[in-house]
This record gives structure tokens, sequence and C-alpha cells, in this order.
């Protein structure tokens, strides 16, 4: 898409957002679940876990619910384990759709993205047909109001960031995924404040659509990103801001 932080500022509709926040909590306790199966249910010893439980707090899940999810991962407690895996697709206009799932029935969950992708004219794909598409990298966001530009690159050089790019209100920190926690730390050094803090996927190249294939996208991603299994959407597609707008006011 446009960039990572573009289809963040778009607004859901108001009647989705109850539903929004219950799929978060869901989404964060199977992800804590996954996090504590594969690396303990220390969070100092388990740096994604420890990102998960900052998550956890900024979502208001209850200190119930996040031990909960954490004993479970750890087999202290009974409960279904999510599986992780990714699923690769084709979006209308020929755009990469690469889909991080979290599933404890991944027959089912392949069936509904299946049915939902071809509603809108996609596809699913082959394995590495897509992720090629798009490079693993670290991604921090920085309110400009934080931190002036030059001082901001110089600080995420020093601690291994390989750019720095101004959106909308924000800075992006492009990071190696291995110097996320670093970049992290200096910036915490300095006492600023980062909005968010991932390993996510950057697409290589950009697919630019106009009219209504960005359209018909839009409406793909939106359902993708709805749907319980799904816990991340990353695609390669490149809309005009107008269409970006139009979208927010569904």
């Amino acid at each position: 898409m446009a960039r990572h932080s573009h289809w963040a500022t778009i607004k859901h509709k108001k009647g989705l957002l109850d539903k929004k926040k219950g799929k978060l909590i869901s989404m964060l306790a199977r992800l804590i679940i996954s996090a504590a199966r594969q690396k303990g249910g220390d969070p100092d010893m388990n740096p994604t876990l420890r990102d998960l439980l900052d998550k956890a707090k900024s979502a208001n899940m209850t200190r119930d619910q996040v031990e909960r999810a954490i004993k479970k991962g750890t087999g202290e407690l009974e409960g279904a384990i999510p599986e992780q895996m990714i699923y690769e697709a084709y979006g209308p206009g020929g755009v990469a759709i690469l889909l991080e799932i979290l599933t404890d029935n991944r027959t089912r969950t392949a069936g509904e993205l299946r049915v939902l992708l071809e509603h809108h004219g996609g596809k699913l794909a082959a394995s590495n047909s897509v992720a090629w598409l798009f490079d693993v990298k670290g991604l921090l966001t920085v309110p400009k109001s934080a931190i002036p530009e030059d001082d901001l690159i110089g600080l995420a050089a020093d601690a291994g960031a390989d750019d720095v790019r101004a959106e909308g209100d924000v800075f992006e920190v492009v990071t190696p995924p291995e110097s996320l926690e670093a970049v992290k730390a200096a910036l915490a050094a300095k006492k600023l404040k980062w909005t968010s803090a991932d390993v996510t996927r950057v697409p290589k190249n950009l697919v630019p659509l106009q009219g209504d294939a960005a359209r018909k996208v839009l409406a793909l991603v939106s359902e993708l990103d709805d749907h319980d299994d799904v816990s991340a959407v990353h695609t390669n597609f490149d809309v005009p801001e107008e269409i970006l707008a139009e979208a927010g006011k569904g």
C-alpha cells in the first residue's frame, strides 16, 4: 500500500469500533499464548512477549486476561494453542497480499479467506509467490512533535536504523529486524515516546491503482483486516490520497 502508516490513518466505520476492540483483545490473547508457548512466560527473557504486554496495556486488556493467556501458553492452563502461519494472495489489479494468520483451525480459516478473496476479485496464491515481494523490517513511528528530523536521523542511524522518512504527522524509522530493540532503547534513553514499533513486511515496489480498482482493493483489505484469524495484512498497492480519504468517511 501507499505507506504502512497511510492505512493506519483510515478511520473505520463507527459501527465497527466495538467489534474492532473485541477482535484486538482476542488477537492479543492469542498472540500472547503463542509467544509464551515459543519462548516462555517471563517477559524479561522473551522480547516478543514483553512487546505484546505493552500492547495489551495500551488496549486496556485486564490483568486476568493477560495472566490466563500466558498460563495457556506455558501449559499451566488448558486451552487451544493457536497456530501462526502466512497466507499469500493476489488482489484486484494484481496487487500482492501477505496475511499473517493465527488460528486453531487452518482448514476453516483457509476456506473463509478463499471465499472472501474471490468475492472481491482476488485469490489465494502458491507459497513463496508473493512473500519475496516484501522485506522483513522493523518499523517505528515517532510523532514529529517529539524530535527534529535531523536529530532523529542521527540517533536512529547510530542505533542501526536503515532509514527515517516523514509520513503525515509522524516519522517512520525503518530498521533491520534485529536492530528494532536497539533503536527502541536509544529512543527510550532520550525519553522519546514512539506510537508503534513492530517487525513488519515492507513492499519492495508499489503497484499504483486508480478509481474503481483502488476502491476494490481498499474494500478487500478492510474485510481481511476484520477477519478474526488475521493478525496483520501487508500489501503493495499505492492509491491516491483522495481515495484513502473517501474510504475513511465510509
